[in-house]
């Protein structure tokens, strides 16, 4: 039978085994990003991660959004709006989403295509639906607490950079403002929600909770490497799915 973790006691023990989730849970451990990082992955396969990840970026405003609705303490919603701009942008800033497009421009895939997300695998969809259900049917404290993976995304995006750019001649730095971009962004988000969910959490059970939220959220990022992978490296893409042109 598999252990049972001790309840934890204090704020301390709660980020402590955040950071553990982090580091034994995150997607940057996948094969996937190891393969993409590392100039594995033809154009098609890049293009066929980038067109997937666009329904995850373009649908953060819409995560971001209904948990600003949960909250009926202003001070909390004026904190968290500010995540819908960056990914929508607003006058005189283009925004994450329109960041991401133009790194999907860069790899040649048309935008309208992408914005019709009709070519998703249907894992993609899954996934990233379920985590709009659940910041929309948990408790405030989940639904802030299933943002942590902000805590271990500047490291990630770090390692994209400099590896794409390294390893693909079809890679431009002018497509990779988006990661670039939240190089600044992830950690002010990320430090804002530690501390709410640090100060909010204050039974064992709420820190339970906590950490269930932030493994909930590992699994949605991880699913969609592992359907990734299924598709577009071991050659199986389900019917109506993106199909990179051959020999790319």
């Amino acid at each position: 039978m598999p252990m049972t973790e001790a309840p934890l006691q204090s704020a301390e023990d709660l980020e402590r085994r955040l950071f553990e989730i982090g580091a034994t849970r995150y997607h940057n451990l996948h094969p996937f990003h190891a393969m993409l990082h590392g100039g594995k992955l033809n154009r098609g396969q890049v293009q066929a991660w980038a067109l997937n990840r666009y329904y995850y970026q373009s649908s953060i405003p819409l995560k971001d959004a209904i948990v600003v609705s949960r909250f009926r303490d202003r001070a909390i919603r004026v904190e968290w709006r500010h995540r819908i701009e960056d990914h929508d942008g607003s006058e005189g800033s283009e925004g994450g989403i329109e960041r991401w497009l133009q790194l999907t421009d860069g790899l040649g895939l048309d935008r309208a295509y992408v914005e019709s997300t009709a070519g998703l695998l249907p894992a993609t969809r899954f996934a990233v639906d379920a985590y709009l259900n659940f910041v929309g049917t948990k408790t405030p404290l989940e639904a802030i607490a299933s943002s942590l993976t902000e805590l271990f995304a500047p490291t990630l995006h770090e390692e994209r950079i400099a590896g794409m750019l390294e390893h693909y001649d079809f890679i431009d730095p002018s497509i990779m403002t988006y990661f670039q971009r939240r190089l600044e962004q992830a950690p002010r988000d990320a430090n804002f929600a530690l501390d709410y969910v640090k100060s909010h959490a204050r039974t064992p059970e709420e820190r339970q909770a906590v950490c269930d939220a932030l493994t909930f959220k590992t699994n949605v990022l991880w699913v969609q490497l592992d359907a990734l992978y299924h598709a577009y490296v071991s050659g199986f893409p389900p019917p109506g799915a993106f199909v990179p042109e051959e020999g790319r």
